[in-house]
């Protein structure tokens, strides 16, 4: 089949998101100006840059609480920080209660019961017993085409590792299991590992 986005797709639900997956989550942290902890994940996430590391973002819709955006990403607008935490298989239910639309006040990390920690380099509260979390400070925020699409860049500044998850000096993702996004309502959780060496490169 062929169908253009403007025109509709006339299926159950848009395929899009299935289309484009896996995806993986990044496990938003930030807080406000008046100190509000908020914790929210985001499947329309990845790395974007080497040197400096670079990660974004992308908020879509609103909550009516906000100003034409989510919590994260007004946060972030008010003190210019965040933290990605990465989000393990273990986690996944965890993960989902934070999902939820909230209320501004509400603490996620309470409500979903997680113990958090304070990072290093920025004002911002992690989840503690996560795989790995990257410290970032705010580089630009996008303004995309649609309503209250928004694509958040930051700069990593600051690196936690759980110590189990390095294995001979390897970030190795079969001890967590990382888990990642498809359409609908479906998720995956990565498992298999093989490696390919590119054209020219040495075994």
């Amino acid at each position: 089949m062929f169908y253009a986005p403007k025109d509709g797709h006339n299926l159950p639900h848009n395929p899009f998101n299935a289309i484009v997956s896996p995806r993986p989550i990044g496990w938003i942290a930030t807080r406000g100006a008046d100190g509000q902890d908020n914790l929210a994940p985001y499947s329309f996430f990845n790395a974007v840059a080497y040197e400096p590391p670079q990660v974004m973002f992308a908020s879509t819709s609103a909550k009516p609480d906000r100003d034409g955006t989510k919590d994260s990403v007004a946060n972030i607008r008010e003190t210019g920080v965040f933290a990605v935490n990465i989000v393990e298989y273990a986690m996944r239910d965890a993960m989902n209660q934070t999902s939820g639309p909230w209320d501004r006040a509400t603490d996620e990390f309470a409500l979903a019961g997680i113990t958090k920690a304070e990072c290093e380099t920025i004002a911002c509260a992690r989840v503690a017993n996560a795989p790995a979390t990257l410290e970032c400070k705010l580089t630009q925020i996008v303004t995309l085409p649609g309503a209250a699409n928004f694509a958040v860049f930051g700069e990593v500044i600051g690196v936690h590792i759980r110590d189990n998850c390095l294995v001979d000096g390897l970030f190795d993702v079969t001890t967590f299991h990382p888990l990642s996004r498809l359409g609908y309502r479906d998720y995956t959780a990565v498992r298999d590992v093989f490696s390919l060496t590119r054209p020219g490169e040495k075994a």
